[in-house]
């Protein structure tokens, strides 16, 4: 029944069909907003002051501790998401400066991040508009063209210890600081955004330095910061690097076919689900961007029909590392070794 769902789905007006149907569901709830805000913030600052005193028994034990604190530190980069798309709260004012003060805790300059992030949704599965807010990807086409040396050059950047591992670190942690190439034409404000944030976490780094010592703080945030960053990594990857995606050139491009069919929904275990902040329904994010995340799961009860499309499950994601080229003959991602042996074969 999804399989033939997902085909008319994929037919004239389908996918607008969706987008008009979801308007309903972007009203934020002001009571629930803080809550969410509050069960992620209080969890966290709990944790962190709980490693802080069990570092002096067994790092190891305070180590252990840095995964659900990452997680936190995940939830509330997915409420400063929500708030880059005004769906957190009513009143702008109010999304943007909730949104600023969590940039301090994710390291990420909330106006820079949230301009960026727009041009990501409004080009995402456009072949012929890649390059902001992005995964880098390449068609078959381009990577044979390629030089020697770019070719070399995007298999260490697809390099799952380069994707998940050091890139997430050097982005947050120095990318974001001076997003230098990435903010021509974006006007003053991202910029007073980045130094701004810049300035507050170093202030509050340097007070809890003070307070703790600079070494205990070092072990404690750094394991934390570095973990949420691969994992906020891997969420963005797989939901748009997966097996059923889709890509267009310009000419062939729809913003909600794109949104529908080429964002997945990463059904994730409940309790990953609540850490992700339900990032992993993310066809229906693109397709409404103003809904807010704790609406996705009402959008699946009463829209049922939308839980198959682009479903991929925790074991099943695993796979996506592979998908690294995208075949506009195959209309499909493809994997380096796959296309080493169709070149082998040529042979």
């Amino acid at each position: 029944m999804m399989d033939a769902f997902d085909q008319s789905a994929r037919g004239p007006g389908g996918a607008s069909h969706f987008a008009r149907a979801l308007a309903g569901y972007r009203e934020p709830r002001l009571g629930r907003s803080v809550m969410e805000i509050a069960v992620t913030a209080l969890p966290l600052v709990a944790l962190w002051i709980a490693m802080w005193g069990v570092s002096h028994i067994s790092y190891f034990l305070s180590l252990a501790l840095a995964a659900p604190a990452a997680g936190l530190v995940v939830r509330l980069f997915m409420i400063q998401h929500d708030c880059g798309h005004g769906a957190f709260f009513r009143n702008r004012l109010a999304n943007d400066w909730v949104g600023r003060v969590i940039g301090v805790i994710t390291l990420t300059p909330y106006d820079y991040w949230t301009r960026a992030h727009a041009m990501h949704h409004a080009t995402s599965g456009n072949l012929d508009r890649r390059g902001m807010g992005d995964i880098d990807t390449l068609t078959v086409r381009e990577y044979l063209a390629s030089s020697w040396l770019r070719r070399l050059g995007y298999r260490l950047y697809r390099h799952p210890l380069v994707m998940f591992g050091i890139g997430p670190a050097y982005l947050f942690l120095l990318q974001h600081r001076a997003p230098l190439g990435q903010m021509r034409g974006a006007g003053w404000r991202p910029w007073i955004s980045t130094m701004a944030t810049n300035a507050a976490i170093a202030l509050a780094a340097t007070i809890l330095m003070i307070v703790i010592g600079v070494g205990p703080f070092l072990i404690i945030h750094l394991p934390i910061i570095v973990l949420a960053a691969s994992i906020g990594v891997w969420l963005f990857y797989v939901q748009h690097q997966f097996d059923s995606t889709t890509w267009d050139r310009d000419a062939d491009w729809s913003h909600p076919e794109a949104a529908l069919h080429g964002s997945s929904h990463y059904d994730l275990p409940v309790v990953l689900r609540w850490f992700s902040a339900n990032i992993g329904v993310h066809h229906v994010h693109h397709l409404s961007s103003r809904i807010p995340f704790y609406r996705l799961g009402e959008v699946l009860r009463h829209h049922p029909e939308l839980a198959g499309i682009g479903r991929l499950t925790l074991w099943r994601s695993l796979r996506c590392v592979n998908f690294v080229l995208w075949d506009e003959d195959a209309r499909r991602l493809i994997s380096f070794r796959e296309l080493r042996q169709r070149e082998a074969a040529k042979l």
